[in-house]
Formats: structure tokens, C-alpha cells, sequence
């Protein structure tokens, strides 16, 4: 594929995020028309209708934005690093140890807020992933796909038992806890986007960064030093990359699932295997995705919502199982 032809598709898909943006604003509960939404940001007066604009949907969008670049791109590089294609951020037990972590903070020193969970979700992040790809890594042929997914999914049910045992031994904690842990926007705040921004942006350019040296990479360990590359500081800033974007997602929008697993595929399926061209694929797909999902879970339950990690746990438990099932997805 050229590169006329990637570039010309990765506007076309830009400028339809941008149609997915609008609508996440547009539509809810209380539906507005786009001028309204102009008005709001124009000439804002301080009505029901600007105060909504502003305050509830404009960081939801946001928010949507940050995750969705943060766990498509943070998925895209765990595949790489890992040549395992069911490498995710929640399949390999990142988001639930960066959930513990959160728990943790909220039980024990009372920490509700974004800014204050992003340190605590880094933490369980990278304790998460180094423990999971240790544990896959012992035996014989070392970190094999089937095997870090079996260590993520044993690390997660881990995780999961000790989460629910201080949520019910402390009622604020699950009160606090139990509207994040589903994956949801809809407690996104100005001050949450504030303090993840920082982190998503400067693992996003890690991630860039160590873009080409995951293509030789994906040729073989051998190849790849053959070629060159230091092996240790291509994956030490690709999991430095990977938990502080996935820490960041967790923090502002609880552990969502399935969009760091499928995003990267589809963007390999439509640009091919350059990682250079699959993170930028991943940055528009990634947020395009969860805020679809978000907006769906909007409109099937009105005037209630579906929260967006329902949504997307939904829609991608069928891809996972058909990963999983086929036989050329093996390694990549």
C-alpha cells in the first residue's frame, strides 16, 4: 500500500472523528442542534443548555479522545513488543492492577479524584506488567502468547478478588468505586483531563518513538539485533510508554476493555505492518471507537445510559474469541 494512499485514508478517518466528536456533544439525553453547541462556547449565558455543552458533554468528549488514543496506541505497542496479538492492556492485567491501585488510594487514604488516582494507577500499571510478563516468561520458549495471556488472566482474577474484598469491607469505597469500575466518561471533569493530559501525551510520543525499531522487532529478536537494535531500550520505553498511557485511561475513564486489543488489529488490516503508520491509525480509530460506543450507550437505554466499558466489552468479546480461534494470528 502507498503511502498517498495511507495518508489520504488517515485524513478521510480523521475527518470522520471529527463527525463522531460533534455527535458525542449533540447527543444524549437532552439532544441539541449545532447551534446550540456554537452558542455555548460564543456566546455562553449560563443556561441548562450552555452548562451542558460545556461542562458535562465538552469534557466527555475530551475524555473519550485522551482514553481512546491512550489504550489503542498503549494495545498497538504491547503487540509489538511482545509479537503476542492478544496483547491489551486489559487482557494482560494492566488495567487491573492499575484498578487495584485506585482502590487501594480510595479505601485507604481517601484519594476521589483523577488527579490524585493517576500516580497510584501508574503504579499498579507497571507493577501489572512487570509482573505479568515475568510469570510468562518462565519454562521453556519463554513469553509465548498463550502464556502471558494465561498469567494476565490468572493476575486479573487476582486483582479482581482483592479489589472486591475492600469495596465490601468499606461501603464508601464501593459507593465511590462501582460507577468507575464499569468504564464510563461520564465523570469526566476539566480538572481529570488536566491532570492525565500531560501523561498520555508524552507516552504517546515514547510510543512514536520506538515506532520503527517494533518493526524489527516483529522480524525476529535475532533479525532485529542483527539490524542494530538494543533490544533493552526498545522495550524499556515501549513499557514505559505502555504504563503511562494505560495508567492515564484507567484514571480518567476506569478500566474500558477490548478497545486496546481490536484497534490495533483493525489498523493492521487497513495500513498494513509498519508500526509507524499503525500508531497513527491507532490514535484515530482508538478514540473513534469509544466514543461511538459511548454515544450508543447513550441511545439504547434512554433517559438511562449503558456505560461505555459495557458497551465495548459487548462488542469485543466476539472479536477476541475469533482471535483466538484463528490459527494465522498465532504470532505477529
Amino acid at each position: 500500500m502507498s503511502t498517498t494512499v495511507r495518508g489520504t485514508g488517515l485524513l478521510v478517518a480523521g475527518a470522520a472523528l471529527a463527525g463522531v466528536c460533534l455527535v458525542s456533544i449533540l447527543v444524549g439525553s437532552h439532544p441539541l442542534t449545532f447551534d446550540q453547541a456554537v452558542s455555548a462556547f460564543t456566546d455562553f449565558q449560563g443556561t441548562d443548555t450552555d452548562r451542558i455543552v460545556r461542562y458535562i458533554r465538552l469534557p466527555r468528549t475530551v475524555a473519550g479522545l485522551l482514553a481512546g488514543i491512550a489504550l489503542a496506541v498503549a494495545g498497538a505497542v504491547m503487540q509489538g513488543l511482545t509479537r503476542n496479538p492478544l496483547a491489551g492492556p486489559g487482557l494482560l492485567g494492566i488495567n487491573a492492577g492499575a484498578s487495584l491501585a485506585i482502590v487501594i488510594a480510595m479505601g485507604g487514604l481517601g484519594v476521589t479524584a483523577a488527579a490524585g488516582f493517576v500516580w497510584f494507577a501508574f503504579l499498579g500499571a507497571a507493577v501489572a506488567a512487570g509482573f505479568v510478563y515475568t510469570l510468562g516468561s518462565l519454562g521453556f520458549g519463554g513469553a509465548t502468547p498463550v502464556k502471558l495471556a494465561l498469567a494476565g488472566a490468572a493476575f486479573t482474577a487476582l486483582c479482581g478478588s482483592v479489589t472486591t474484598a475492600i469495596t465490601l469491607l468499606d461501603r464508601t469505597t464501593f459507593d465511590n468505586f462501582r460507577f468507575w469500575v464499569v468504564g464510563s466518561l461520564t465523570r469526566a471533569s476539566l480538572e481529570s483531563i488536566g491532570a492525565v493530559t500531560p501523561f498520555i501525551v508524552f507516552g504517546t510520543i515514547l510510543a512514536v518513538a520506538v515506532a520503527r525499531t517494533l518493526n524489527a522487532l516483529a522480524m525476529g529478536e535475532d533479525m532485529a539485533r542483527t539490524l542494530g537494535t538494543r533490544l533493552v531500550a526498545v522495550r524499556a520505553g515501549g513499557a514505559l510508554a505502555v504504563v503511562l498511557l494505560a495508567g492515564a485511561a484507567v484514571a480518567v475513564a476506569g478500566p474500558i476493555a477490548f478497545v486496546g486489543l481490536v484497534v490495533p488489529h483493525i489498523a493492521r488490516a487497513l495500513t498494513g505492518q509498519d508500526y509507524r503508520w499503525i500508531l497513527a491509525w491507532c490514535a484515530v480509530l482508538g478514540p473513534a471507537l469509544l466514543l461511538l460506543a459511548d454515544v450508543l450507550g447513550r441511545i439504547v437505554a434512554q433517559p438511562q445510559e449503558i456505560q461505555v466499558g459495557i458497551v465495548t466489552a459487548f462488542a469485543g468479546s466476539p472479536f477476541f474469541l475469533y482471535l483466538v480461534r484463528n490459527r494465522k494470528v498465532a504470532t505477529l
